[in-house]
């Protein structure tokens, strides 16, 4: 757990159940770990079990009382989420807390979901529109707060509608930007429509800045065997406190997000040092692409179309 001058207060979070996406190793097992030490019960929804285990144990050795278990999914697969969704409509427990961290970043080559979407753009937007809105009657039982990880990498960038899959010509970079962006235009609309519509829901949006997280090491699933070179950078940088966060400050945005009772709907919360690169966590300005009401809510009737969802409440 980070300590120290970038550290922040995490309220009681007893009687809370909370579910963070991505929470296997990195950052998200440790915003996963800050949550379950507030009391709350932290449900991780994983791919890899045995990953998933090796993570509760974790928590468990910091937090030997915590209350803290696995469920199956995967977000690049559309029946995955369906039956996670069952699942946890089936327990009947509301969620009061939603963290949708999981995330992968720009494969050296162009990768497909189980459904066919390009990969970035299936997992980090698609696989989570989905998935909240499977889990929309549970998040409107508990009041729910969600927040949704976008990137810096949101700054800029534009949504290739023309081509959402990258069917014509691959750009990493680009495809993960658009994810990004299409992600983060969906967190607004969805607290701009539980507003209307009285769902009850808050939704905001945080980003960790840069760190040594796994996004840009090796990850052989994703056709990269090697480490990036901007990995051994951002490592080098965040060794000596330059610049970059590390694993477990960059968490703390999305902490503060998900936790803070100040912290605002709508908002974006981010590491506020030089760049936004790291430092302690803070609300700062919505990135120019994110502003746009109208690209939100065309995103959002494409990925109800795209992913044969509908936000249906209570």
């Amino acid at each position: 757990m980070p300590r120290g001058t970038n550290d922040i207060a995490i309220p009681d979070l007893a009687g809370t159940r909370a579910l963070v996406t991505g929470a296997s190793d990195g950052m998200g097992l440790g915003i996963a770990e800050r949550l379950a030490a507030a009391g709350a019960e932290v449900i991780l929804p994983v791919r890899n079990p045995r990953k998933g285990e090796n993570a509760i144990a974790r928590i468990r050795r910091s937090v030997p009382a915590a209350d803290v278990s696995l469920r199956s999914l995967d977000l690049s697969s559309l029946d995955s989420i369906a039956a996670l969704g069952d699942t946890l409509r089936g327990e009947g427990h509301p969620i009061h807390l939603l963290v949708n961290n999981a995330g992968v970043m720009t494969p050296p080559h162009r990768q497909v979901t189980a459904d066919g979407f390009e990969l970035q753009f299936g997992t980090n937007h698609l696989g989570h529109f989905a998935l909240v809105a499977r889990l929309l009657p549970l998040l409107q039982a508990g009041r729910a707060r969600v927040t949704s990880q976008v990137s810096i990498a949101a700054r800029r960038g534009v949504i290739n509608w023309d081509d959402l899959n990258w069917e014509g010509s691959y750009d990493g970079q680009r495809a993960y930007s658009q994810s990004k962006i299409a992600f983060g235009l969906f967190g607004l609309e969805l607290d701009r429509r539980s507003r209307a519509e009285g769902w009850g829901i808050t939704s905001n949006l945080s980003h960790p800045g840069v760190a040594p997280t796994n996004l840009l090491a090796a990850r052989p699933e994703l056709d990269r065997n090697e480490d990036t070179r901007a990995i051994g950078l951002i490592r080098a940088l965040s060794a000596r406190g330059i610049l970059a966060g590390t694993v477990e400050t960059a968490g703390l945005p999305a902490l503060m997000a998900a936790t803070d009772p100040a912290a605002e709907r709508g908002a974006l919360y981010g590491p506020r040092g030089l760049g936004h690169l790291g430092g302690p966590p803070a609300e700062q300005r919505l990135y120019p692409p994110l502003r746009n009401t109208d690209d939100a809510t065309r995103i959002w009737r494409i990925s109800e179309r795209l992913t044969e969802t509908a936000f249906v409440t209570t």
